[in-house]
């Protein structure tokens, strides 16, 4: 494995090796007005969400690499703390990016990228009516995390007011994960869409409480066949399934199998690592387990 001191190369080495392993990233797509009045709209993808109560936002407009000089929207939050945080999708991703451009200060992004400015309602900013979610923001505190290129300038932001797009949303009025269509950064000049053939649901152990991977039996924890993955998947299971349901599913599931390899127990083993694998990666965890148990069982 290459491991690298990051004093020891350039910054510029820092920064690939920073946007390539860390992503997908959500983009910060920034509204501001700077002492004129003049519209800035800017990319950043140095961007989170930090806290619900108060909603906090955190975004980096870094400094520049090469030149050292600071972005517009960074200058413009210091002089008016106000900041409207658009949301993009994939409908306008390349709008966004073309507003990316090294356009000179006081060029509205607005016009140059052909998005619509629409007034806020708790902030001087223009909102982008294109973007499927607008926060309107106060800006808190901007923490300055260097002088020398490549710095980091942290914009802490509360949110004052949202904007939802409601055909973005489902039938119990929360955002659906994919009627919004969100984009995010890679490293280099990648995006990532967040569509259905990307997407994939884990239930949260939150309010539940996996048996764990020590629980695992130890010939499934030794599979050849089980990645480590697969046995966190296999941990999250609040409780095995009993033994009737496992000579139930031996019987009308797998019996075919348990006769053609009666006399071959190495191959039927791993035959039934091989289906509770492919039974995983479909999410049905529970079916996956009796596979797994009917091996030893009766």
């Amino acid at each position: 494995m290459l491991s690298l001191d990051p004093k020891e190369i350039t910054v510029q080495k820092v920064h690939q090796y920073l946007l390539g392993a860390i992503g997908p990233r959500p983009i910060a797509f920034a509204s501001t007005k700077d002492a004129d009045g003049n519209d800035n709209l800017a990319p950043f993808s140095f961007f989170n969400v930090f806290s619900a109560n108060p909603p906090i936002l955190i975004f980096s407009p870094a400094r520049s690499g090469r030149t050292n000089t600071t972005k517009d929207t960074y200058n413009n939050v210091k002089i008016n703390p106000e900041v409207v945080i658009n949301i993009v999708n994939y409908n306008i991703v390349y709008q966004m990016s073309l507003a990316s451009s090294p356009y000179a200060p006081g060029v509205s992004e607005f016009a140059k990228a052909g998005f619509t400015p629409i007034e806020s309602e708790t902030i001087r900013p223009m909102r982008v009516a294109e973007s499927p979610v607008q926060f309107e923001c106060k800006v808190n505190e901007v923490i300055e995390l260097g002088d020398g290129g490549g710095a980091g300038n942290l914009i802490i932001c509360e949110v004052t007011r949202i904007h939802i797009d409601e055909n973005i949303l489902d039938e119990k009025g929360m955002i659906d994960q994919h009627k919004i269509d969100l984009v995010s950064r890679m490293g280099g000049n990648w995006y990532c869409r967040a569509d259905k053939n990307s997407m994939f649901e884990i239930s949260k152990p939150i309010t539940t409480c996996g048996i764990g991977y020590d629980k695992i039996p130890t010939d499934i924890r030794h599979s050849a066949i089980l990645s480590g993955n697969d046995l966190g998947h296999l941990g999250g299971i609040e409780e095995l399934p009993n033994e009737t349901d496992v000579n139930e599913y031996k019987l009308l599931e797998l019996n075919e199998l348990f006769v053609s390899l009666e006399d071959k127990p190495a191959e039927l083993e791993q035959a039934l690592h091989a289906r509770a694998k492919d039974l995983l990666n479909q999410n049905k965890l529970e079916e996956a387990w009796v596979a797994l148990l009917s091996f030893n069982n009766g």
